[in-house]
């Protein structure tokens, strides 16, 4: 099965984007294995796919697989991506642009200078909607808000176990924030696995490891879900700096700089308040390859 591709990336986090507005392509999650692997496939952090407007409000519906294959909720540097995508191959001429994703719409804007704004919604912070299980567990009260105090064991019960306090959140998809010294020493290899299968987060969860620099800087690490550390990862860099707004860490508008480059994100600071992500999207090439086994059928 030969399929076509548009490789991109936003701030280093990189992906994968497949047009299948025309026709579906039903790929399994072994294919979508194959085209992020980076030795035998295109190599991606995430697939993208272009799809039809499933209602008459939105523009295209967009669907995101891990490198791992499973199907995941958001990714705000991958919606950037989307935008200059559809505009790019004429697929859209609309400016800002609505789409579909799994748990929502979102809307997304080209900027004059190149760069691409997305909104983002609301965080959520009910725990059953992250979701996040806290039975068991104790909240610490920090800054006005709260951080979950967790116990990181080895596999196999290798070692002591560690404990961690993360700021517990979702952006679309659910995000654990733990605010650390430096950002660029900090355990993500070691800790991210863990705090990603943790028993509290019963679908995994992306953790964040954020060093605050001033009220508008911050570093930021991300250990995301079926993926592994990223270069950036837009809504990693979301729930970050709303996190460190309610512990009262930071502004209302926050540089985030990640390995792969620098994101900008506002947050007026209310619960129903949309966030804001502000960042670059790049085309790196285009290209066809031909995928391994059979298209599953879609579930209708």
């Amino acid at each position: 099965m030969r399929v076509r591709f548009t490789k991109m990336q936003g701030a280093g986090n990189d992906f994968v984007v497949l047009d299948e507005t025309a026709a579906p392509l039903n790929l399994t999650a072994d294919q979508y294995r194959f085209l992020a692997d980076r030795h035998f496939g295109v190599g991606a952090d995430q697939i993208l796919s272009v799809r039809p407007a499933p209602a008459p409000d939105v523009d295209f519906e967009y669907v995101i697989h891990n490198a791992d294959g499973g199907e995941v909720e958001h990714c705000g540097n991958g919606a950037r991506c989307f935008v200059r995508y559809v505009r790019g191959q004429g697929l859209t001429a609309r400016n800002p642009v609505r789409v579909k994703v799994k748990n929502g719409v979102i809307e997304l804007a080209e900027q004059p200078d190149g760069r691409v704004r997305v909104n983002m919604g609301a965080p959520v912070f009910d725990l059953p909607r992250v979701p996040f299980d806290s039975a068991g567990l104790t909240p610490l009260a920090e800054g006005g808000w709260q951080v979950w105090p967790l116990a990181l064991e080895q596999a196999g019960g290798r070692g002591a176990a560690c404990m961690v306090s993360v700021a517990v959140l979702s952006m679309g998809n659910p995000h654990a924030v733990q605010v650390v010294a430096q950002a660029d020493t900090a355990p993500v290899a070691e800790q991210g696995p863990l705090i990603e299968t943790h028993p509290a987060f019963p679908r995994r969860v992306n953790a964040g490891f954020m060093q605050v620099l001033d009220r508008r800087q911050i570093r930021l690490r991300v250990w995301e879900r079926g993926a592994g550390e990223t270069l950036a990862c837009g809504t990693g860099a979301c729930a970050a700096v709303v996190a460190g707004r309610r512990l009262g860490l930071l502004d209302e508008r926050v540089d985030v700089h990640a390995r792969g480059g620098l994101l900008t994100i506002e947050w007026a600071g209310g619960e129903r308040d949309a966030v804001f992500l502000t960042g670059p999207a790049q085309t790196v090439f285009h290209g066809e390859i031909d995928l391994p086994g059979a298209p599953q059928p879609r579930a209708r």
